[in-house]
Order: C-alpha cells, then sequence, then structure tokens
C-alpha cells in the first residue's frame, strides 16, 4: 500500500511540475525513430520541495534513497506508456532507464559534503552536494548505459525478449554492467549480451579540490601543516563538457567507492557554476580618505599606494610598483572575466627579497591569487587517467588555476627557455593549446584542446647577479635599459615593465633597512600609524568592492586615449622594422584607464586616468626603448615623497602640467595632424 501511495504521490507531481508533458514529447521521439532500443532513457528533473511537501514518504525516499525512487517513477512511466500507448516498441518495465535531476538539496548540513572532513560517506548511496574547483579533467570516452542479455539456452522461453536488461547505476564499473557470469533465472543457463542492443553514453572524469585548499598555492601560510587531496567526479551524458578547468561549481551526486582504485568519486546528478562575487563594502575609514580628496582624480590612488602593504614596505616607498600591483588586482573579477582586462607586470629589481615578498603579500589579497610552485607546471600538463578508462587526463597547471586572478611565477630566469617561448605565446594570445597524441595515449587520432587563460601574470628580474652584471652593455639610447638577457618578444608581451632598484628615486635605502630590522625583532608588531588605520582586511574589502564596478569611458577619456596611442604609434615606427608598439599596446592602455578609475572608485574613466596610463605606459615604453619626444621622467607618477596635504597638491599641479604636455603631444603628432612618419 506504501508503495503504491508513493505511486500515485510520482503520478500527481509528475503531471502538475509539467514533466508528464516532456515524458510524453520523449516517447513520441522513441516511437518515430526506425531505430530498434533495449533500453529507453528518461531524464525526469525533481524539485525535493515540491515533491516532501506533496508526499513526504516519496520526497524521503528521492533524497535518501534515489535508487528505489527511480523505480517508483520507473513504474510510473511504464504504466503511462503502455495506458497512452507512447512506445509500441516498448515489451518490459526493466527498458525505461529512469535519471532523476534534482534542482537542489536541502540547505542542511546533513546534505553538505565538506572535502576538508574526513572519512567521506560512500556508503549511504544518497545525494550530496559539495563545492570545489576543477583541476583536471579528462577527454570524454563511452561508456556502457545499458545492454540487453538473452539466455543462451535456445530451448528456453527467455532466449528472446527484452527480460534481462542491466542499465548503468551509480558507482557502478564498466565490468559491473557488462559481465560473463550472468545466469538465467529459469533455466540457470548462461546469459550472452546481444551487442546489437549495447546503448552508448559519454562519460568525463574531473577533478575538483576546495577553495579552502588554495592556501596551497598562495606564497603566505598560518605556519599550521595542512594537506588536500582531491575529489573525482564522474560526469555522464549530459553533464559532459558542461565544467571547465578552473572554475567553481556547485555539484549534487551520489558518493561512491571505486574498488579499482580504493578512490572515493561522486556520480554527478547536477551541476552549477559557482560565481563567487560577494558584497563587499568599505571601510569607514577608507570612505573618509575619499572623502578628504575628492577634490582630485589622483589624490585617493596616490595615498592608497603610499600606504598600501606597510607590513612588508615602510610607506612611501615603492609607490610607484605598489600602485601598480593595486590596479592590477582591481582588473581581477569574480564576475566571467574578459581577457582585455588582464594587466601583466614584469619588474626589473637588484632587491628580489623585498619585492617578492610584497608580491606575495598582494596576490594574497584576492580570491584567486596564485603564487606558483617551482616544482609544479605553469601551463596545462598531460598525463594517463588512473581509472583505466583509455581517456587523457588534463592538469590544470598555475595559469589556469589563478582564472580570475593573479599567477606570479617568481623569477623570471628560473624558468627554461620553452616555457618562457610558452609564456610569450600565452601573453600574446590569451590561451594554451594542449596537443593529444593519440599513439602515446592509446587513441587513434591525435587531438587538441584550447583553453582561455584568463589571469594576469607576475614577475620580477634580478638584475643584480654575477651573470648579469658581466654581460650589461652600455645602452645608446636615452633612458633604455639593458635587458638584453630578456627574449625582446617576451619583455614585449608585457603591459608593464617597472624599474625597482637601489639608485631609483622609489627606493630611498635607510627606511627600508629600518623596517627590515624592526620586524626582524618583533614580526607582528604595526609599526606605522597606516598600519592600525587601513588594515590588510581594510584593503581586501576595497579591492572587492573596486574590482566589480562596471566602468564606461567619457567621449574626451576615449578620444585621449586613442590619440596617445596613434601619436605613440607613429613617433615609434620606422620604415625598416616598422612600429614598435604591439598590437596589445591598446588593450593595455584601456585596462590601465579602468583600473585607476576603478581604485578611485569611480565608474567612469575620465581623462585624468588617461594619463595615468599614458605615464605608466611611456615610462615602461621607454625603458624598453629609449625616450622619444613625449619625455617621461621615471618618476613622473610619483614626483615627490607624499609627507602631507602639501605634497600632495605640489604632485598634482606637476601631473596637470603632464597632461598639458601630453594634449600637446596628441595634437602635434596625434590622427590628422601634418606629421607623418616615413612609412606613412
Amino acid at each position: 500500500m506504501s508503495n503504491l501511495k508513493m505511486k500515485e504521490a510520482a503520478l500527481i507531481y509528475f503531471d502538475r511540475s509539467g514533466g508528464l508533458q516532456k515524458f510524453i514529447d520523449d516517447c513520441k521521439y522513441y516511437n518515430d525513430s526506425k531505430q530498434s532500443y533495449a533500453v529507453y532513457r528518461f531524464n525526469i528533473l525533481i524539485n525535493p520541495s515540491d515533491v516532501v511537501e506533496l508526499d513526504a514518504e516519496l520526497g524521503n525516499h528521492i533524497l535518501h534513497q534515489p535508487l528505489k525512487a527511480a523505480q517508483v517513477f520507473q513504474s510510473v512511466c511504464f504504466i503511462a506508456v503502455k495506458t497512452l500507448s507512447l512506445i509500441g516498441q516498448l515489451q518490459t518495465e526493466t527498458q525505461i532507464n529512469i535519471v532523476l535531476k534534482l534542482t537542489h538539496l536541502p540547505p542542511l548540513p546533513s546534505y553538505g559534503l565538506n572535502l576538508c572532513d574526513f572519512p567521506l560517506d560512500y556508503t549511504s548511496q544518497r545525494f550530496y552536494m559539495m563545492q570545489g574547483i576543477v583541476i583536471a579533467m579528462t577527454t570524454v570516452t563511452k561508456y556502457t548505459q545499458g545492454a540487453r542479455f538473452l539466455c543462451s539456452d535456445e530451448a528456453c522461453p527467455l532466449s528472446e525478449g527484452f527480460q534481462y536488461i542491466r542499465v548503468h547505476v551509480p558507482g557502478a564499473t564498466e565490468s559491473a554492467t557488462i559481465r560473463s557470469d550472468f545466469l538465467c533465472n529459469l533455466c540457470a543457463s548462461s546469459l550472452q549480451e546481444d551487442r546489437k542492443f549495447r546503448v552508448l553514453g559519454d562519460k568525463q572524469i574531473v577533478e575538483i579540490i576546495t577553495t579552502k585548499a588554495l592556501q596551497a598555492f598562495q606564497g603566505y601560510s598560518n605556519n599550521q601543516p595542512f594537506r588536500f587531496q582531491s575529489l573525482t567526479i564522474f560526469l555522464r551524458d549530459e553533464s559532459v563538457n558542461k565544467m571547465s578547468i578552473g572554475n567553481e561549481y556547485k555539484i549534487i551526486g551520489i558518493p561512491t567507492c571505486v574498488k579499482t582504485s580504493q578512490t572515493v568519486c561522486i556520480e554527478a546528478n547536477s551541476i552549477t557554476f559557482c560565481n563567487s562575487k560577494v558584497p563587499s563594502e568599505i571601510s569607514n575609514n577608507f570612505r573618509c580618505l575619499l572623502s578628504l580628496t575628492s577634490s582630485s582624480c589622483w589624490k585617493f590612488t596616490a595615498v592608497l599606494a603610499n600606504i598600501f602593504a606597510s607590513q612588508i614596505v615602510p610607506p612611501g616607498t615603492y609607490n610607484l610598483l605598489k600602485l601598480c600591483l593595486l590596479m592590477s588586482l582591481v582588473q581581477t573579477s569574480d564576475r566571467k572575466k574578459e581577457l582585455e582586462d588582464c594587466l601583466d607586470i614584469l619588474i626589473i629589481t637588484s632587491d628580489t627579497l623585498l619585492v617578492e615578498r610584497l608580491l606575495n603579500f598582494s596576490i594574497n589579497l584576492v580570491p584567486r591569487g596564485i603564487c606558483h610552485p617551482v616544482s609544479a607546471e605553469i601551463f596545462p600538463t598531460l598525463s594517463r587517467n588512473k581509472y583505466g578508462t583509455g581517456a587523457v587526463s588534463i592538469q590544470a597547471g598555475s595559469a589556469l588555476l589563478a582564472k580570475g586572478g593573479i599567477c606570479f611565477i617568481g623569477d623570471l630566469a628560473s624558468h627554461k627557455k620553452d616555457k618562457l617561448e610558452q609564456l610569450q605565446s600565452v601573453l600574446e594570445s590569451r590561451s594554451i593549446t594542449v596537443y593529444i597524441p593519440g599513439k602515446k595515449f592509446g587513441g587513434d587520432i591525435d587531438q587538441q584542446m584550447t583553453f582561455p587563460v584568463q589571469c594576469s601574470f607576475w614577475t620580477f628580474l634580478d638584475m643584480d647577479s654575477s651573470s648579469r652584471r658581466t654581460t650589461q652593455k652600455n645602452n645608446a639610447l636615452i633612458g633604455q635599459m639593458d635587458c638584453s638577457l630578456i627574449p625582446a618578444n617576451l619583455m614585449e608581451a608585457f603591459g608593464l615593465l617597472i624599474n625597482c632598484n637601489e639608485s631609483s628615486p622609489c627606493h630611498p635605502l635607510l627606511p627600508t633597512v629600518q623596517h627590515t630590522l624592526k620586524k626582524a625583532i618583533d614580526p607582528e608588531k604595526l609599526l606605522y600609524v597606516a598600519s592600525k588605520q587601513f588594515t590588510t582586511e581594510d584593503f581586501e574589502k576595497l579591492l572587492a568592492f573596486a574590482k566589480n564596478l562596471n566602468v564606461e569611458f567619457s567621449l574626451e577619456a576615449e578620444r585621449m586615449i586613442h590619440g596617445y596611442y596613434l601619436a605613440s604609434r607613429r613617433i615609434r615606427t620606422d620604415s625598416i622594422y616598422g612600429s614598435k608598439l604591439s598590437a596589445s599596446a591598446l588593450r593595455y592602455l584601456v585596462s590601465l584607464s579602468e583600473a585607476h578609475a576603478r581604485l578611485n572608485l569611480r565608474n567612469k574613466v575620465v581623462k585624468e586616468d588617461v594619463l595615468i596610463a599614458a605615464l605608466l605606459f611611456e615610462t615602461s615604453l621607454t625603458l624598453k626603448y629609449g625616450a622619444t619626444v613625449f619625455c617621461v621622467a621615471p618618476n613622473a607618477v610619483f614626483p615627490f615623497d607624499l609627507y602631507n596635504e602639501e605634497y600632495l597638491e605640489q604632485r598634482d599641479l606637476y601631473l596637470t602640467q603632464c597632461q598639458q604636455q601630453l594634449e600637446q603631444f596628441i595634437a602635434t603628432y596625434g590622427p590628422g595632424t601634418g606629421v607623418l612618419s616615413s612609412d606613412e
């Protein structure tokens, strides 16, 4: 009676939810098909809340005994097919394969599977919800969805018909569905598979890690040991290719134990993309600072750069680098990241220790800040799938794991030539192609997969090493750095080239030495007032708010950025080598302008933002190729030490003069002028 009541409830829900009409349409497809089927597969969308409200027992079965619940819906569907004459070829109830697709699970702790907990429950065969980031995935292969078996004794009545049907259930291996030791229930003869009725489906294996495990890839830790382990997800049929490496997902599935490898895996039932965007508010201290500096488009970001990372370096040092880091950080995004937003930084320095500390500190301020381990790979690699399915496993690598964030790859000199060539290609195309040789991995044909690389790259180069000191040469052009040890194309691929050395105005030596000594004595002590007023958490909230601002260009800002780009391209073009500005130069100028506007917490890019972008970009170009007509000082963005309001005012006056020079430069060499380069 209980089973009959659940069948009635299932039929009522089926009708009310619109599932019955969809089932009838699916049956029409099978009935109109000229192909003969042994198994008819139907997906039924289930809202557990609605079912529980209709019938608690049926709802309990769906949540805690999904295989038995599927049998209830199987009976209902079989009766519907026979009553309504939906599929003429259908003979037995076992031919119907029901897959229940859940919309959600109750938001209760007992339905969540925490990847950090041990041991995982894989014996209850019920639904759980888990959340994680994809770190590896295989190519798509086939599996047996269903098969028909017949008695080998021709005299037996069961040597024909569709009495013996095997379908895949969660946790079952291929050998569990297709075996040679099945016996006939009537005569005990062996069963043989009717191969022409075998139904194949698509299968893909994905590995995920919990978001907390990203601590292992970030430069800082709380000095407490921890370990993490990936969890294997089996995707089948409609779920195949619904997940991408580097993305975060919520997955509803049934945990099982794969006996061949003695590992716990999840049979995925439904997948939802996770948008990690969390509403953030700016601290009162930053609100107050923004209000006090509202009279200028430059003061707020100047103060931010001045006080940023005061736990690592004293305020007022490395201001240019810190401003660029902040601008790169606000160009990360929790929404679907545009490739044009990336802001890559290459730092030339003689103090790698402090620069590395500063970069490690900065990447921890965004959710996807990845410090690339030396022993790992930056870009995807191939390996054999440990589950023996014949598929190739593609491991993410640091760059894909840093999706929507920052990938700090350490010292550029620590990477081999082939990796640097690969990095250059990625910086130019913003994608990476993985080639899969068929012969090596047991396939028939070669394959290739292309992945978008949606992160900004940070790296530095130590110009003070003995090998570099002995090979440096005198530069023929004013302002140009000797970067002969960096491949020219790789250097051009980086949007920003920043010079941070002890002889530069941005690096006073004495405050840094005093700071280092005090921190060595008491690492936890806050040495400056700024560290107490504007904490690391305050900066995290500020960046979380700023990076999700939608910005648009004002008309005058758009004209200025295009005018500067065309003028700069014109004066850096010769008849032999062509233009020295790469095709991505305009993209970087746009990204820099947007970043400065976001850092100012504005929705509109104004010409003052374009000025900062032009100064930073021109400084980078000068280091690469030498100075030109639009001559920018190395310390143009921070011409004075910022001690008080008076120095901020002086900086504003200086930047106003720079803006006038930029406008004059555009008027002289920009579009529509009579000054032409030799090739023009």
